[in-house]
């Protein structure tokens, strides 16, 4: 069980909300309460980060060195190679499909990381990974440079005025030209419009394969000790509102054989702690009184159970049955529904229909029209890119 407090400082932005006539004063000047700076406070602490990059440019084999060298493993543990890619299709594919974390402590700061996939067919996952994170680690390799699918999600990051760190990958291929592929990067910032502050982003180089790095492409260190620096460095903390009422983030779904589905968020104000009640902000406009059955943060890999957790976490909570992606969890006294992430229109139409060939029934347990229907509608509960129309076909 893990609970406690966090640590944290302030810090000034934003703006507060009108109630009352006059805010608090700053350096002896009182504003109206609609013009007055918010205090926010930092989770020093905490880094919430995506990577993302092309396929194969080696995001997954990045993820396992960063695990394996924060000691998220025990050196006699059994762990296959690709460990972020748990899907059977992933696994097989050699691809990252679903958006999904995983978190490595380096001292007393835990880094949570989310792998995102690589294939723009997926790209409703990488919306919503970027929805939780504070920065992006922009993985390019060193031979290939920045690919088509780099840019679809790079741009989705800039519109989100995310910082970036880019790491070249694969410096020690004997095709590497990493001066070349920065400057590549740095052409494909200007095309995406990106303001001068994004564009003004650390450079780090590794070989994610033997996991090492460092910031020359001819000088790796023997760790990836270079890379949690910058990370560390250039990606912010968490900030919150000390006063805000809890507010959270639906952003994935999950299940479990024990506490049935589970609802993935990050916490943006306040704490959730287990057992407490509340405010179930529906897709519908609802609000339902609900209560936290379970609370779970990520270590490595693993699901571990916790009392509480504050802002900035990512974490999984189960006593929501019918949660859906998009929905918000707040104060039951004061509940603010998130607004909805968008998701841009599938690339790929098919219809599907029920097997009509002499073999039908032979295999699989869909064999009907309606059988596939509920299958399909099942899988919209947490696939947000997808989209499923009735035809005028009675078999489809």
């Amino acid at each position: 069980m893990r609970s406690g407090r966090w640590s944290g400082e302030a810090c000034y932005g934003g703006r507060a909300a009108a109630g009352s006539a006059l805010a608090p004063s700053y350096a002896g000047l009182s504003l109206p309460a609609s013009q007055a700076l918010v205090v926010l406070a930092r989770r020093n602490d905490l880094r919430n980060v995506a990577i993302i990059a092309h396929v194969d440019h080696g995001k997954t084999t990045l993820v396992d060195a960063m695990l394996w060298q924060s000691g998220s493993f025990r050196e006699n543990q059994d762990v296959a190679e690709r460990v972020m890619d748990s899907m059977d299709l992933e696994r097989e594919k050699g691809i990252t499909i679903l958006a999904k974390n995983t978190a490595v402590s380096l001292g007393d700061t835990r880094i949570n990381i989310v792998d995102t996939p690589g294939h723009a067919d997926f790209g409703g996952e990488v919306e919503r990974a970027l929805t939780m994170v504070d920065g992006v680690l922009l993985l390019v390799d060193a031979s290939e440079g920045p690919l088509p699918q780099t840019r679809f999600v790079l741009r989705k990051a800039l519109e989100l005025k995310l910082p970036v760190v880019l790491l070249i990958n694969k410096v020690d291929r004997s095709d590497a030209r990493p001066a070349d592929v920065v400057n590549e990067v740095y052409e494909l910032f200007l095309d995406l419009d990106a303001e001068s502050s994004q564009i003004e982003f650390p450079i780090v180089y590794a070989n994610a394969r033997a996991g090492r790095a460092g910031f020359a492409a001819d000088e790796l260190a023997p760790d990836l000790g270079p890379l949690f620096t910058r990370l560390l460095d250039a990606i912010p903390a968490p900030t919150y509102d000390p006063e805000h009422p809890l507010q959270a983030l639906v952003t994935n779904l999950d299940a479990s054989p024990y506490v049935g589905r589970l609802a993935l968020l990050r916490i943006r104000h306040g704490t959730l702690r287990k057992g407490a009640p509340i405010a179930w902000c529906r897709s519908d406009g609802t609000i339902q009184q609900a209560r936290v059955t379970e609370l779970y943060i990520t270590e490595a890999l693993d699901r571990v159970p916790a009392d509480e957790a504050g802002p900035g976490e990512i974490v999984a909570l189960a006593g929501l049955p019918e949660v859906t992606i998009g929905e918000t969890i707040a104060d039951p006294d004061d509940p603010r529904p998130l607004p909805v992430t968008t998701v841009d229109e599938p690339s790929l139409s098919v219809t599907i229909g029920i097997n009509t060939s002499p073999l039908a029934g032979t295999e699989g347990t869909r064999l009907t029209a309606s059988q596939v229907k509920q299958r399909l509608d099942a899988e919209l509960v947490g696939n947000v890119s997808l989209r499923v129309l009735p035809t005028a076909r009675p078999d489809a």
